[in-house]
Parts: structure tokens; C-alpha cells; sequence
């Protein structure tokens, strides 16, 4: 995010909106030729397709949510019960009514191994993602913002992209705009500002020169010379484009959801699911609780906007949420899975509703996972504890086959009877829903280990 200050005023997320709306004009960037040579290079090796990763922060259970196992002894099987699916004979929990509706339009894998129970972003951020964010491969191939109309291609939407008063997003447990060695150029354009030199640029220049274009230029050119002389230009290239494409370009429109139909604002909107979060103080995790209930159905109408005007792939996540010990900071399950479950259920089917309605349905891959599942067992406080040997995944859209469930679980719900369907595999179906990877591969100019990640990383059987 670009913050602009006048001296005394510090202008964040509902200025840039505004500054958002202003147009370029007939003003041409040089930066900007290089987005479009990185565009045409990718030439037809990019699929008219977008990702919509929804992390789920913290480790989801297993049992609670699209896996039920009602006939494992109590302490095991869902504690929320189980609702009956579109699809005969497959159950999901309780708490996912609107989603067991459609399930005939997504994929459950049962089958899914994140590897290990460590509190991490590992599926988003990882070893297998070259320690950068998934999002920062597609920019790196076809480049950091759209030609056409200045779109960044790989957008972070943290809480605080919807509400100011929201916690932090990033935590100790994971950078969501790292880039690893992909390059600190293909950061995510963060709308909410990361907190960053390289994610929040501070301009000390009056509101009334943003009308000259030029300029904002010579500033951002005067910013360029400081950061070379102090030796910290890496990735100075990226804001000096997404800052100006995006701001000034008219892109600021897609991030204002004042700019939406408020009946389906209404549609999305997850206040008051879960009302009692935000004062239980059983829980010092509640201020997150009550951000997800507040944030989460923003976060996808915002980005449904993105996708809607081009951005190919997108991170949402809401904060440290779905950890559900029973401890001092964290609910038990059936207590945790009223305050993520509802909201999720509703916003996520919300989602894909609209999506559906727009024809969209077939371009936007929606991803949800979280790092790990949660303990076979719950504890005797209630909860259930960190677990890397299962994990559940829903995917929906994009083309891809829908309507089934992927593998299956054994009868402790401990791990995969069948063939494990592991981080590599969901890249690997997010890389073949993106992109031509035969014809990316033949690119010369695809950094070596991308190009092995793509040659390496198989997609989920069935799903194709």
C-alpha cells in the first residue's frame, strides 16, 4: 500500500480508495513496459484462470469440518455432529449446512498430508513454494501487474484490507508476502501495507499535488535515488510500478466495496454470526475470533472483485484462528467451530454463489487448508491438539472436476488409508489450473527451480 503524508497526516486505506479512483490520463509509464513485456512473454502459456487461497489459520480439524466419522468411537468422531451433503451418502460437520448444500460443486480430499503439526504457512509459504509466496510464482511469469489496466497479478488480502481497527495479519508464524528466491520483486500487493518499506511506501507530499501525476513521479524517482545510495533498492522497481499503476490507474475502484451492490454486500456479510466472540473472556484468542466473524465475508466479496478485474491469484487468510487447544487462549471444539465454522460456511458458499451467477464459476479456483489438522483424539478439556498427518482440503471451481470426495481416512481419522495427497499435489493442481506447464516449461528464461517445481509437482488425481 502507498500512504501518503502531508507533514501531519498520515492518509491509509480509505485515501488510497479515493486516490484509487483518480485515472492516468494520457500519461505513460516507462515502468510499465516492462509488465507488458513479462505479459507477452508468458505469451499463451497462461490460462484465463485465477486462485482464490483461503488460509486457514491456525489448523482446521479434520473431523469438524468435511470429514466426520460418526461411527468412531466418542472422543473421535465430530463433536458437532454431521449434516447430510448434495452428494449421497457424504456427510460434512454440523457447523457447514450451506456448503453440504453445494457439495456437488466442490472437492473434498480426505486423503490430504501437510507433513507436520508445526504452526507455520507451509501450503502458501513453504519449503515446496521456494520459501516465497505461491502467488509470487505467477508474478514472477507473467509479470507484476496486468498491461491492460495496471491490476497487480498477486494480491495479499490480510483483515485490516477491510476493516483498520482489525488485528495484524502477518505473525510470528509466517510472512504471507515473503518471496523467498523467487525475488522480493513479486511481493503481493498488500492493500491493508505490511508494515514494510518494500510493502508501504510513506510519500511526504501534499494531497493536493496527487492530481499531478508527474508529480508523484519525480517523488517516487527522488525515493529511488535514496534507496540506491543507501543501498536498499532491491524490489524498489515493483513499488515504484504497483504504487503508481495501481493507485493511479483506477485499480483503487476494484478495493472499494462501497463501490458494490449493497444487497450483495448484505449477502456476504458475516457480523453477528458469531456475537458472543468478541467478549469471552474464557479466550484470549476472542479479539481474532471477532475479526474472522467481522472480516471474513469482506475479504471475499474484495476478492471477487479482484478476480473479476484480472488478478490471477490472490491469498486470503484471517488471523490466528482455527487452533483449537481448550487452553487459556484458544475455544474447544464445538465452541471453536461455532465461531470459524458459521462464518466460513457462510462467506465461502456466499462466494461461490456469486461466482456462479457472474459465470465465473469455471475461472476462479477456490483453495481452503490451513498448515495441519488436529489431533484423532480430543483432549480432556474439550479440544484437539497440533496433528501433521491429516489435514482437510476443499477446493472448488476452476474448471476442474467437482462433485466428489478424493481419498479416504482411516477409521481413527489418524491419517490417509489411501494414497496421501501431500502440499506438492495441490501446487501442482494450482500450477496446471494457471497454466499451459508444458509450454511454461519450454521458457528459457524460468528460474531452475521453478521450472523443477513444475516438472515435479503432480497434480491430485481425479481433480483434471
Amino acid at each position: 500500500m502507498l500512504s501518503v503524508y502531508d507533514g501531519h497526516h498520515r492518509y491509509g486505506r480509505r485515501d488510497f480508495l479515493k486516490i484509487g479512483s483518480l485515472g492516468l490520463g494520457g500519461m505513460t509509464l516507462a515502468d510499465l513496459i516492462a509488465g507488458r513485456q513479462a505479459t507477452a512473454a508468458a505469451g499463451q502459456v497462461v490460462r484465463d484462470k485465477a486462485v482464490v487461497f483461503l488460509f486457514m489459520h491456525g489448523g482446521p480439524s479434520q473431523v469438524e469440518t468435511f470429514d466426520p466419522k460418526m461411527t468412531a468411537p466418542s472422543g473421535i468422531r465430530s463433536a458437532t455432529g454431521e449434516i447430510q451433503t448434495a452428494i449421497p451418502g457424504i456427510t460434512y460437520g454440523s457447523t457447514f449446512p450451506k456448503l453440504a448444500a453445494m457439495a456437488d460443486r466442490t472437492s473434498i480430499v480426505r486423503s490430504f498430508v501437510t507433513g507436520d503439526g508445526r504452526h507455520d504457512i507451509k501450503p502458501i509459504v513453504g519449503k515446496s513454494t521456494l520459501d516465497g509466496n505461491l502467488g509470487s510464482i505467477y508474478s514472477r511469469i507473467v509479470g507484476q501487474n496486468r498491461s491492460d489496466n495496471g491490476m497487480p497479478t498477486n494480491v495479499l488480502l490480510l483483515p485490516r484490507a477491510v476493516d483498520d481497527k482489525a488485528q495484524p495479519g502477518v505473525t510470528q508464524f509466517g510472512k504471507f508476502d515473503s518471496t523467498g528466491t523467487i525475488g522480493s520483486a513479486f511481493q503481493p500487493f498488500t492493500p491493508s501495507g505490511g508494515g514494510d518499506l518494500k510493502a508501504d511506501m510513506k510519500l511526504t507530499l501534499p494531497m493536493g499535488r496527487l492530481n499531478d501525476r508527474r508529480g508523484l513521479l519525480t517523488r517516487l524517482d527522488r525515493l529511488k535515488r535514496s534507496l540506491d545510495d543507501n543501498g536498499r533498492r532491491d524490489g524498489l522497481d515493483r513499488i515504484r510500478e504497483q504504487a503508481f499503476s495501481t493507485i493511479l490507474g483506477g485499480v483503487g475502484d476494484a478495493f472499494d466495496l462501497s463501490k458494490e451492490d449493497p444487497r450483495t454486500i448484505a449477502r456476504y456479510d458475516t457480523r453477528g454470526l458469531q456475537p458472543a466472540a468478541a467478549t469471552d473472556s474464557r479466550w484470549n484468542n476472542r479479539k481474532n475470533y471477532a475479526d474472522n466473524g467481522n472480516t471474513l465475508g469482506k475479504l471475499m466479496l474484495l476478492a471477487r472483485r479482484l478476480v473479476e478485474r484480472g488478478c490471477g491469484f490472490i491469498t486470503v487468510t484471517t488471523n490466528f484462528v482455527w487452533d483449537m487447544h481448550a487452553d487459556v487462549n484458544n475455544a474447544d471444539v464445538v465452541t471453536g467451530m461455532n465461531y470459524m465454522g458459521i462464518p466460513f460456511d457462510h462467506a465461502v458458499s456466499a462466494f461461490l454463489e456469486d461466482l456462479r451467477e457472474r459465470g465465473l464459476q469455471d475461472k476462479v479456483l477456490l483453495v481452503c487448508c490451513g498448515e495441519m489438522g488436529r489431533t484423532p483424539r480430543i483432549n480432556k478439556k474439550g479440544g484437539r491438539d497440533h496433528w501433521g498427518n491429516i489435514a482437510p482440503l476443499m477446493l472448488a471451481g476452476g474448471g476442474l472436476e467437482m462433485g466428489q470426495v478424493i481419498g479416504q481416512s482411516t477409521r481413527d481419522v489418524g491419517e490417509p488409508l489411501t494414497t496421501p495427497c501431500r502440499i506438492e499435489n495441490l501446487i501442482g493442481t494450482v500450477f496446471n489450473t494457471l497454466f499451459d506447464v508444458g509450454q511454461v516449461r519450454l521458457n528459457q528464461g524460468l528460474p531452475r527451480d521453478i521450472a523443477r517445481a513444475m516438472e515435479t509437482y503432480q497434480p491430485i488425481p481425479g481433480l483434471l
